[in-house]
């Protein structure tokens, strides 16, 4: 079901007009900001995950420093901040070109990067781009978690996991959808989430990039 089918099924009353696309625009940053890890962090913890592990406030850093019972709700909201917007905001503004609901994920992929709230830091895009992509196009979604997976379990390096899994959306989207608007935005996330990459790059150059391991405890 296409946007405009949505709306008339979920009978979402529709506002057009710039400003009101303008609103959901920074709506959509303002909710990839939530810096879930960072907040849990400090909630559950104690601690400011900035100051803990690699720095990064994705899913990955959380596993590591706080442990999976953290790092599941954090990749959860995480995913959820990318899928919300790119799903619903388009049925809010009464515009159904599907360019929108592009726009409206973009923005919170990069709110989730440079989140305000935590002086313009964050994660890398994947948990986040995945949700935008989960409302787009599940089809190639799934693909792209398959060899997300498939490497994690093969390397135990999320980043070789996250880059190559970014790469695939693009061929994926090709494949199940053909050229157009959603091909372009995973051509660029894909390009971005791997420029998000580029310590790891270095690192796994390097042969210094670290392996996923249980965090000491069991998990917590």
């Amino acid at each position: 079901m296409g946007l405009r089918g949505r709306a008339l099924a979920l009978a979402v009353p529709r506002t057009k007009g710039a400003p009101v696309t303008a609103a959901l625009l920074i709506a959509s940053y303002l909710l990839g900001s939530i810096p879930t890890s960072y907040i849990l962090g400090r909630v559950v913890r104690g601690i400011d995950l900035r100051q803990h592990g690699s720095g990064n406030l994705g899913a990955t850093n959380a596993f590591r420093v706080l442990g999976w019972r953290i790092a599941v709700p954090v990749l959860a909201v995480d995913v959820a901040k990318g899928w919300a917007p790119t799903y619903f905001f388009p049925l809010w503004d009464g515009r159904a070109a599907p360019e929108w609901a592009l726009a409206y994920g973009a923005v919170a992929v990069l709110g989730h990067v440079y989140s305000v709230w935590v002086g313009f830091r964050g994660g890398k895009g994947v948990a986040t781009g995945a949700g935008v992509f989960l409302a787009l196009a599940p089809a190639a979604l799934l693909a792209a978690f398959a060899v997300w997976v498939l490497l994690v379990l093969a390397t135990r390096i999320v980043s070789v996991a996250s880059i190559a899994a970014a790469l695939v959306v693009p061929v994926a989207v090709f494949v199940t959808q053909g050229s157009g608007p959603v091909l372009w935005l995973a051509v660029a996330l894909a390009v971005f989430i791997v420029y998000a990459h580029r310590a790891n790059v270095r690192r796994l150059l390097r042969g210094e990039e670290r392996r996923l391991e249980w965090p000491a405890g069991g998990g917590r």
